[in-house]
């Protein structure tokens, strides 16, 4: 499972190309570098997942680098999961939404915003960890063995849409 991020809250025009590189390499790099390593050691088959986020897969404004990065995520999941099916490794995608992780603290810690938040949430609440962890856990299990190239959104349903800025 690779799981690593860093993000910076910019519009393209805005962002410098430090910033851009910086979360490229993170992001997208470290994704390769980890998959290349598991790859290497799997000649038997397997499961890799990938986290990417929810916003590879709807956007939302100010982060052109992250939802890049995040996109690269999920479309090297498909290629990925075309490239290692005949050796029997299936690869796929989780798309988590706002969960409380290291990116998150400052919502988390602001009751106002994190309020804002949770309301577009249809679900009505922000995920833990361990929402996530479970998605994880059954996409690397034998009971997602016919899973294979998905983007899989573990979001509270805030992917299905909302109407307010986040």
């Amino acid at each position: 499972m690779n799981s690593a991020g860093i993000a910076q809250r910019f519009p393209l025009a805005e962002q410098d190309e430090a910033g851009w590189d910086a979360v490229m390499e993170v992001n997208v790099k470290g994704v390769y570098l980890c998959s290349k390593q598991a790859l290497a050691r799997m000649p038997g088959g397997g499961s890799i997942v990938h986290i990417a986020s929810g916003v590879a897969l709807i956007g939302v404004r100010n982060r052109a680098a992250y939802t890049a990065s995040k996109g690269a995520i999920v479309s090297l999941t498909r290629n990925m999961a075309l490239d290692y099916a005949p050796r029997g490794i299936r690869v796929n995608c989780i798309c988590p939404g706002f969960a409380r992780t290291g990116l998150t603290q400052a919502i988390f810690a602001d009751p106002e915003r994190r309020a804002k938040i949770e309301a577009m949430h249809p679900l009505g609440r922000m995920g833990e960890p361990e929402d996530v962890a479970r998605a994880v856990l059954f996409l690397l299990s034998d009971d997602a063995s016919w899973i294979t190239g998905i983007a899989l959104p573990v979001d509270g349903g805030f992917s299905a849409g909302h109407q307010h800025d986040v």
